[in-house]
């Protein structure tokens, strides 16, 4: 058992950093000629793994009490510091940077984990010839998925507003009706969700 754990987690550990090496050569994702500086961030990267990749697994594993799943998340944190704008040879405390990615990452984790429950409770309560087949059930849930992360840090008022509008169709008088508020204020509530929508970082 033990040594399935560990040839898991040299697993775990080869397959980010070829998939990080991958992506760094494909010049779609990472428009720059291949100079001097490139290779050194290329470096600093690995760097970066190799020097908190373990400390940040282990920070996951005590949180999530899973070691697969903290494997994955810790894999997923990496992914997501390569994608973003922050210069990693910038970086003053990158444990620190590291943290906060990963807590984020943490918390969708669960959200994920409390949504999809609730999909399938849902879909429990639904007559068999109404259950949609598993790829139907896979898009479903992917779509909700997205929907929560595009949603997410807008009020639960905001949100209920917007869905309504977007997947039941409704009008503003009567999602007004719904929320026992003002047409003027479900424009508001609107035109937050429109904006966040517009501003959020995918």
């Amino acid at each position: 058992m033990a040594m399935g754990f560990l040839k898991k987690r040299a697993w775990t550990r080869d397959i980010t950093l070829i998939r990080i090496s991958l992506i760094w050569r494909i010049p779609s994702l990472k428009a720059f000629d291949m100079t001097d500086a490139a290779t050194l961030s290329q470096q600093t990267l690995h760097s970066l793994y190799r020097d908190h990749h373990g400390w940040l697994e282990s920070w996951l594993r005590r949180r999530m009490g899973n070691a697969w799943d903290a494997a994955d998340l810790s894999q997923d944190t990496f992914l997501r510091v390569l994608s973003s704008s922050q210069q990693i040879a910038d970086m003053q405390e990158p444990r620190a940077y590291l943290l906060t990615v990963g807590k984020r990452l943490l918390s969708n984790f669960y959200t994920r984990r409390s949504l999809e429950q609730a999909y399938l409770e849902a879909l429990a309560q639904l007559p068999e010839e109404s259950v949609p087949s598993p790829e139907q059930r896979w898009l479903l849930l992917e779509t909700l998925q997205a929907l929560d992360e595009l949603l997410d840090g807008l009020s639960a008022v905001v949100r209920r507003a917007f869905l309504w509008s977007q997947l039941e169709g409704l009008g503003y008088r009567e999602i007004a009706e719904r929320l026992s508020v003002s047409e003027r204020t479900v424009k508001r509530y609107m035109a937050q969700a429109y904006e966040h929508c517009l501003l959020v970082d995918w």
